[in-house]
């Protein structure tokens, strides 16, 4: 085997390795995704069958109770009754996040972002089947001393899910490690389609030199 095949049969293999990982990585994604969802679902299952609707039934008295209610606004309580809206935004969100995990590269530095966006996505998940099906959200954790307006699981990932990509983002990551979500990352430049085009040649080439 010439050193040139010995380079091309290397550069197969970090290409299968890596495909391999990036498989790895979208599966545990999905994954947790699922798992949350289903969390969230089964939460607001129990919420509805052990309480009563706007029954108040304190977990920690005087700081944190358990309080049904039904949400047709978004997180929080927040713009009431526009169920298009929701649909939409949630549609969007889901989409550009889905096509964010697919571009990040597989590795380790990025668990934690992907953790952050798998977060978000699960809860923005949650609550859209709740609207799909019952066309309100139901929620059903009310945290007392400062009168916030009732939450559930979903809104948990959510917030939490935000609040760790602004951590990683402001104090973690620097500025070339999203090089990849740039645009030319996704739409390639004049120049690199040419020397995309001429590596296919030379790789022709020598492929028609081996077969003479």
């Amino acid at each position: 085997m010439t050193t040139e095949e010995k380079r091309e049969s290397g550069s197969l293999r970090d290409q299968r390795n890596s495909a391999q990982k990036k498989r790895s990585q979208i599966t545990w994604f999905l994954l947790l995704v699922a798992a949350s969802v289903a969390a969230d679902q089964w939460t607001k299952r129990l919420a509805l069958n052990a309480f009563k609707a706007y029954e108040h039934i304190p977990l920690i008295p005087g700081v944190l109770e358990f309080c049904r209610i039904e949400n047709r606004g978004a997180a929080f309580g927040i713009l009431q009754g526009r169920m298009v809206f929701f649909y939409g935004i949630t549609a969007v969100v889901c989409l550009l996040i889905l096509t964010v995990t697919i571009k990040t590269p597989a590795e380790k530095k990025y668990n934690g972002f992907l953790l952050a966006l798998a977060m978000i996505v699960s809860g923005a998940i949650g609550n859209l089947i709740d609207r799909v099906v019952r066309q309100s959200v139901v929620d059903f954790i009310y945290f007392v001393p400062i009168d916030f307006p009732v939450f559930n699981v979903a809104d948990i990932f959510v917030t939490c899910g935000t609040g760790l990509l602004m951590i990683l983002i402001l104090w973690f990551y620097r500025d070339g490690d999203f090089a990849f979500l740039s645009i030319s990352s996704v739409c390639p430049t004049a120049s690199d389609a040419h020397g995309s085009a001429r590596n296919q040649k030379e790789q022709e080439n020598r492929t028609e030199k081996k077969g003479v």
